[in-house]
């Protein structure tokens, strides 16, 4: 898969942790981003059914909730 880098604007909590985040966990968040962005782009799905489907495929990929609770809770 080709990358391109883009910037996005994100809450000062919100950059802390990605900074902070493990470079294993920048990539699966990273993968998150772009499977939303994806399936943001076609109007017939509905934005809770794109974040259920991300949700899936997250966890299918070993995402577990308490991987996601320490990447947004880590100080």
């Amino acid at each position: 898969m080709t990358m391109s880098m883009i910037t996005v604007q994100l809450d000062k909590d919100a950059a802390r942790i990605y900074t902070k985040a493990p470079q294993t966990d920048k990539e699966k968040l990273n993968l998150l981003f772009s499977m939303w962005i994806k399936e943001y782009g076609d109007p017939e799905i509905s934005l809770p059914d794109v974040m259920d489907e991300i949700s899936d495929k997250a966890q299918a990929r070993g995402l577990t909730p308490e991987i996601l609770e320490s990447l947004l809770n880590d100080d």
